[in-house]
């Protein structure tokens, strides 16, 4: 009660603690206490998952940052009426330019999460918005580049990851258009959050404040999942892989999700294993760029578990028909 007014006073708003502060924390404790968790923790197993979680978050990490500084840039200073000018009106078109435009964005897929969310806070059609989703983090030119090094000699190689790619994220966005629902997408995912009376520098930071806060819990969640899984997958199945194209073939997809890889590494995993013909090869490259652990963690945390329950599973099996479509007949059985 204030004296004064006789008015009850009002409580201030308690702080809520993200999930970036909880991660900062946990880094800190872990380096005061590293001699004493070197100790507790030395277990083979234990090193292994925490090296992969590590390496993800790290391989990670600076493309995230690049998407949410984007998507901020977006929801800031580009105007809804830029987009819906810039993008076809018919939703076929506008597919594929959102396909094509992946080029020109060198990033991972969690680079492209945040951007694709804003874009559809934007206005943007929905389908073009996910087509961009699934096309920026495969088809852009370091990735092509990191193919072809990866796979010298093999111009084909990287060809058919840039076809196949293009053309999971161009089917995808086309079986959106027919079949998909709003409904399906959180509220959030489609509020507009750029407010111009509030100065746009101030709604920049505001948006890739919170994109990043957002993101980055979900990032971590994806990175311990794909740590354990990686744990949990003896390393000795790729043996019996090398003349089984079919059962190769479903391995390295499944392996794709599993592994959880940065699009701009894993062609030279992938040319690791010596032992698979190259098909398998380029379904474990298709694959994991559109749907991984990490990736559906990031989307649900962004789009919604209603969404990433639906949009995953599709986006595997179109993943690797399309990859199946490229790659036999521009690569067959090589090796």
């Amino acid at each position: 009660m204030d004296l004064l007014t006789d008015r009850p006073r009002e409580k201030s708003p308690r702080r809520r603690v993200t999930s970036v502060e909880v991660l900062c924390a946990v880094l800190v404790v872990a380096i005061l206490a590293q001699s004493w968790l070197q100790d507790v923790l030395d277990v083979a197993a234990l090193r292994t998952g925490a090296t992969v979680f590590v390496a993800v978050c790290v391989q990670a990490l600076p493309f995230l940052v690049l998407g949410v500084l984007l998507s901020g840039a977006i929801a800031a200073f580009v105007p809804a009426r830029v987009l819906r000018r810039v993008l076809p009106s018919r939703t076929v078109a506008a597919v594929g330019v959102a396909g094509l435009a992946g080029v020109a964005l060198p990033g991972c897929e969690c680079a492209s999460v945040p951007v694709a969310r804003r874009l559809l806070g934007q206005g943007v059609a929905p389908a073009a918005a996910l087509t961009f989703l699934l096309a920026a983090p495969a088809v852009n030119p370091v990735v092509l580049v990191a193919t072809a090094v990866a796979f010298p000699g093999r111009p084909e190689m990287v060809l058919a990851r840039f076809l196949g790619s293009l053309a999971t994220a161009v089917v995808m966005g086309l079986l959106w258009a027919r079949w998909g629902k709003l409904s399906w997408i959180v509220e959030r995912a489609l509020r507009r959050t750029a407010d111009p009376e509030r100065g746009r520098w101030r709604a920049f930071a505001e948006v890739a404040r919170a994109d990043l806060v957002e993101a980055g819990g979900f990032l971590v969640l994806g990175a311990l999942l794909s740590a354990a899984l990686n744990v949990l997958v003896p390393q000795s199945w790729f043996g019996v892989l090398g003349g089984q194209v079919v059962v190769g073939v479903a391995a390295m997809a499944v392996l794709a999700v599993v592994l959880a890889l940065c699009s701009e590494a894993d062609a030279f995993v992938a040319a690791s294993l010596t032992a698979l013909p190259l098909l398998p090869k380029l379904v474990f490259l298709v694959v994991g760029p559109a749907v991984d652990v990490k990736l559906f963690a990031l989307q649900a945390g962004t789009f919604g578990r209603s969404f990433a329950v639906r949009f995953a599973p599709v986006t595997f099996v179109v993943a690797v028909c399309c990859a199946l479509a490229v790659g036999v007949p521009l690569l067959g059985g090589a090796r």
